[in-house]
């Protein structure tokens, strides 16, 4: 598990005073990279990014909390689920933005795909995003096939 948080700032927010979606998803991107290079012990790649819905803004003067763990190991690649939560400092009012499960891959010091050790689960919860995490793989892969029949 992984934590990473940044208070929300004028520079990276559109005319109404929200923060840029684009922005929140580097920050999901840094937050799942931290969880997945902890996990491998290895440099990482974004293969993939699950859909994203964001549930509420983020205004400027907030601070945002993203947590992200390792759902499940394949061979060379993990799902890392993220949560962004959103905290009012002046109320602590705290709540749940966006959630998204990405994809890494581990690469070896040629920059090649290298083995990740398995994620072991041991809580009920871990053990539900456990299973979870390997139906979206079949799902992920059934599309990944998909999109390049469509490109031949």
């Amino acid at each position: 598990m992984s934590e990473y948080s940044e208070m929300a700032l004028p520079n990276d927010a559109n005319p109404l005073g929200d923060l840029l979606g684009g922005h929140v998803m580097h920050l999901v991107d840094m937050a799942g990279a931290l969880a997945a290079m902890r996990h491998a012990r290895r440099p990482v790649v974004t293969a993939a990014v699950d859909h994203m819905t964001f549930l509420h803004p983020v205004r400027i003067g907030q601070l945002l909390v993203l947590r992200s763990s390792v759902n499940r190991a394949f061979r060379t690649s993990m799902e890392v689920g993220v949560r962004v939560e959103v905290e009012d400092l002046t109320t602590g009012e705290i709540r749940h933005t966006s959630s998204a499960y990405l994809t890494f891959v581990a690469l070896d010091d040629e920059g090649k795909p290298a083995p990740v050790p398995p994620v072991i689960p041991e809580t009920p919860e871990q053990k539900r995003r456990y299973e979870e995490a390997g139906r979206r793989r079949t799902y992920r892969l059934e599309m990944k096939e998909k999109a390049r029949l469509k490109q031949t």
